[in-house]
């Protein structure tokens, strides 16, 4: 009796990108694409209605990213096992990613032997992390994690504002803003403000626009 087919739907906002990626699964003999999607909206959308057994998912997609869908997908219980396939490899995105659930974190660099065995694996019920994003993410678990207050302020000084101007928006003090900084300082390893948001943007905590 023959097998079926691993059933695929593919999300990236450029078609020509996603043209490729269905190019290359689809001469497996043991895969089909089943659906394509646009953005991380009509991805969600599309695996309710077509039930794939693994969707591959670009992060960054207007209207809503990967991250957002995949935590649109989880809650529905759907059989489908996502693999993050995108450029971005920040210590903050290959964390963010696993924990919202993502069962794979594939560079759109990466040989096509090795998209299509981490396709297989996933199907299988494995969580397959090539060695180089890996190592990030053992980086990323062994460094002290920042608090939610400690985030807020740090996105806060991204955009320039000064301490007094961070306590008067968050409603605290200027020594209380300055108590967390020095934190912030010495869990990213910081000598000053501005060093810690380089670091800050390195790792992907922030995003400067």
């Amino acid at each position: 009796m023959r097998q079926a087919k691993i059933s695929i739907l593919v999300a990236d906002d450029h078609p020509v990108v996603r043209d490729g990626i269905v190019s290359m699964v689809e001469v497996e003999r043991d895969m089909r694409v089943v659906a394509e999607a646009n953005d991380g909206l009509e991805a969600v959308k599309l695996a309710t209605k077509h039930l794939p057994d693994v969707v591959l998912l670009d992060l960054r997609m207007p209207r809503m990213d990967g991250l957002e869908a995949i935590a649109q997908i989880q809650p529905l219980q759907l059989p489908s096992r996502v693999i993050i396939l995108t450029t971005f490899e920040s210590e903050q995105d290959v964390h963010m990613a696993l924990k919202a659930g993502a069962r794979g974190y594939l560079l759109k660099d990466s040989p096509r032997t090795t998209l299509v065995e981490t396709i297989r694996e996933v199907h299988r019920g494995h969580t397959c992390i090539p060695p180089r994003i890996s190592q990030k993410l053992v980086k990323t678990m062994s460094r002290p994690s920042l608090s939610s207050r400690e985030l807020d302020i740090l996105r806060l000084i991204a955009e320039g504002k000064s301490n007094k101007a961070v306590g008067e928006q968050l409603g605290i003090t200027a020594g209380t803003v300055k108590s967390h900084v020095k934190s912030l300082l010495n869990k990213l390893g910081a000598p000053c403000r501005t060093g810690a948001v380089k670091e800050a943007v390195h790792r992907g905590i922030v995003k400067l626009t």
